[in-house]
């Protein structure tokens, strides 16, 4: 299965430029979040595959303009094709605001989804909008990742995690492609195309395939 993961800033080469072409192929589209839900619904509209989001810190605005034809995998396991995909979105609280939380409330979240990931028997992609605690996170506090995303990588071994919020323009030396015990970790700032399949993926995030 073909999948475009997306995240931060909307990619000119789909939006702006866009042609059919350039999503023949994608079988599921996963948001990492802080984009515009009209860009969204863009890429639900000509795309006729699903497209899945978790919530960034700046998406306040969903609240009053949720993507049309898209899908809120907030706190749920989703099931795709047989793919088992957990969303936690949000970023560590620095501020008082929504979709921002301290390290203990994501515990929480966590927790109060113990019973699904027992009946689903755990899950194959996790989708976040922060990094995990010192894997390709930030120092500053709201670009410091969750200790409880890697507790769940630790205990379940997900084939991927996807994530945004790192810019990889920052020019911190963020990375795109990262790898912790089994799991395959993605930054999926603005667009980046992977194979589920793909038991190497690193080798194949070329330069064409990620921008």
């Amino acid at each position: 299965m073909k999948i475009l993961a997306i995240a931060d800033e909307e990619s000119k080469y789909l939006w702006d430029d866009f042609h059919k072409s350039k999503l023949e192929g994608a079988d599921l589209i996963i948001s990492c979040g802080d984009l515009d839900p009209q860009y969204l619904s863009f890429l639900a509209t000509f795309s006729h595959v699903p497209v899945l989001y978790v919530h960034g810190n700046h998406d306040e605005k969903y609240e009053r303009v949720a993507p049309d034809g898209c899908i809120c995998i907030e706190d749920q396991i989703f099931v795709y094709e047989g793919i088992r995909i957990l969303g936690l979105g949000g970023s560590m609280r620095y501020k008082q605001g929504t979709h921002q939380y301290t390290e203990w409330q994501m515990k929480q979240r966590v927790a109060k989804l113990r019973f699904k990931l027992f009946r689903r028997r755990g899950f194959d992609i996790l989708v976040t909008h922060a990094p995990a605690y010192q894997l390709n996170d930030g120092r500053d506090l709201p670009h410091q990742g969750f200790r409880a995303f890697k507790w769940l990588m630790e205990k379940y071994h997900p084939k991927f995690f996807l994530h945004g919020h790192v810019h990889m323009s920052y020019g911190r030396n963020h990375k795109r492609y990262d790898k912790y015990l089994d799991t395959h970790v993605i930054n999926a700032y603005q667009r980046c195309v992977f194979e589920f399949e793909d038991e190497n993926p690193q080798e194949h995030l070329g330069s064409r395939d990620c921008w």
